[in-house]
Parts: C-alpha cells; structure tokens; sequence
C-alpha cells in the first residue's frame, strides 16, 4: 500500500514541499518523513474514507512549518564569503593597546637609532640598503640597530610587556 501511494502522490508530494522549501535535501527529507508517518497510520488514509492526498499534503504541511519554526531557533550558517568579508571583526581593544605600547617604546629611541628601525624593521631594507638611504656606512647601521634594540627591550621590560 505504502508503494502504491508513493507512486501515485509522491511526485506532486514532492513539486508541493519544493515550493515551500528551497533546499531539495531537505525536501526530500520532508516527503521521506511523510511518506513514513502515512505508513504508521495507514488506518488514517484509508483510500474508500476519502483522497489519501489530502492527509499527505497536510502531515508534509505541518512539516515544512515544524522546519521553519527550528530554523528560527538556530543561528545561521553563512555560507557566501563576501557576506562572511563584510561583517564586523571582534573587538580589537588588544591590537590597539599593542599598537600604543610599541609607540611608546619607540618613542624612546634618539631620531638616528629610529630612522635606522624604522628603515630595517618597517620598510624591510637590508642593511647595505638602509647604509645607502641612511647615508651611513653598513657597520653604523649594524651598530645603531643593536642598541636601538636593547632600548626597545628595556622600554617593554618597564612597561611589564612580557615576551
């Protein structure tokens, strides 16, 4: 019996639940459900009682009502990168006291000891390369970066930075 109302409603069982659902998995998972609920209650559609379409369309119905009512409970998965890309960061409260922390210490440096951080650690220059933008030769570059970060270090040391 459960065969031949399949094959008989399923079809338009399913064209029914598509329009109410636009996920075909879970439409699919919508006509299974109905279709096993009609054959627990198969004494509900009795073919001489009456069109068995109608139960079926009332059980998936109720069903596809049910799956709204969870989806309205659950949090939404986003699945679409620029919507993912466009929705705001968590708090950056950390990457700000950092940043101030680093000015500071920075701060500390005499302008030759920051130009020359600032060249190796912030434009990414070599050393030859800061000696020639710096005007300096290779070994006072090599000198003045060493000390700048020991200056640095001891500047964190005091502000209770830790490694």
């Amino acid at each position: 019996m459960l065969t031949e109302l399949y094959l008989r409603h399923g079809t338009a069982l399913m064209t029914f639940v598509l329009r109410l659902v636009d996920d075909r998995g879970r439409a699919e998972d919508v006509v299974q459900e109905t279709m096993l609920r009609g054959w627990r209650n198969l004494d509900r559609i009795d073919p001489t009682r009456g069109d068995p379409r109608a139960y079926l369309f009332a059980v998936a119905r109720n069903l596809v009502i049910d799956l709204w009512r969870a989806d309205e409970r659950r949090p939404r998965l986003v699945g679409d990168d620029d919507t993912v890309a466009a929705q705001a960061v968590g708090d950056r409260a950390d990457a700000l006291v950092d940043a101030y922390v680093v000015v500071q210490a920075l701060d500390r440096l005499s302008p030759e000891h920051r130009a020359v951080v600032d060249e190796l650690y912030y434009r990414g220059a070599t050393v030859t390369e800061a000696a020639t933008t710096l005007g300096l030769r290779p070994g006072t570059v090599k000198s003045r970066s060493y000390y700048a970060i020991r200056i640095l270090r001891t500047a964190f040391e005091e502000m209770g930075v830790e490694r």
